[in-house]
């Protein structure tokens, strides 16, 4: 994506880039009803597109496809934007182009999420663009659950719902060679070097009991049963399991 130059039949080469007093003054005049402005608007906003889409770059998406979707979010951001409020039209216009290519990626992904979760987030997606049209600005995650009456933990699972996987070899950044993946940033707080030597070290302690506290400890701990089953089981008294079952939790927490 980064190497081409042509997309859906647009040089991006040879994008124009409008000042913020010109982007200012064709907003007004579109505004007014001028068509005219309103293309001069979007041709020299597609280099906006073209940087947002760059952002998607190492999705595999097809470029002409995600160049095409934020045009349309362009095209939104134009007919949506309120002059009467002193915000630049990037300030807008980005959330808006990304939002669409969101929800683009959203229909089109191979993740199966349900009919319901994603009704709430098509909810959520329309409340904040309204938010964003009428505000020039982001909604809070409260600010959603009010507008639609519903738990602000619903608005985070419906928006997680749809959030596009990441692959763990994503390179996060490049330092003298060294790529840096998604994969180098995860920790694993399970099997950490410390957890599995306790592991060894608590498999040993356990080899070194007699059969008998074994077999009590396997069935009190990995079989969940009580001391009164492990007593009928193996023919003794329940005093005398608890007693066994003390020695050998003793013996192994003093070798550990």
């Amino acid at each position: 994506m980064q190497n081409k130059v042509e997309l859906c039949g647009v040089n991006t080469a040879k994008l124009k880039v409008l000042k913020n007093d010109e982007t200012r003054e064709l907003l007004l005049r579109v505004k007014a009803g001028d068509q005219a402005a309103r293309e001069e608007l979007i041709a020299g906003n597609l280099r906006l597109v073209l940087s947002v889409i760059q952002r998607f770059a190492n999705r595999g998406e097809n470029a002409d496809d995600l160049f095409q979707v934020g045009c349309i979010g362009l095209i939104k951001a134009i007919d949506n934007f309120n002059t009467d409020l002193d915000v630049r039209f990037s300030t807008y216009g980005v959330p808006m182009i990304v939002g669409e290519i969101r929800r683009y990626l959203r229909d089109n992904s191979a993740m199966r999420v349900s009919r319901a979760m994603r009704d709430t987030a098509y909810r959520v997606l329309q409340a904040k663009e309204a938010f964003i049209a009428e505000h020039q600005r982001e909604p809070s995650l409260d600010e959603i659950s009010k507008l639609l009456d519903i738990k602000r933990e619903e608005v985070v699972f419906a928006m997680e719902a749809i959030v596009d996987p990441v692959s763990l070899y994503e390179p996060l950044y490049s330092d003298s060679g060294d790529t840096v993946c998604v994969e180098d940033q995860v920790r694993d707080k399970r099997n950490t070097d410390e957890s599995w030597l306790e592991h060894i070290a608590l498999k040993e302690a356990i080899a070194r009991l007699n059969d008998r506290e074994r077999h009590i400890l396997a069935l009190r701990f990995f079989q969940g049963k009580t001391q009164m089953e492990v007593s009928r089981e193996i023919g003794i008294s329940q005093a005398q399991v608890s007693r066994l079952e003390k020695n050998a939790l003793k013996q192994i927490k003093s070798e550990l």
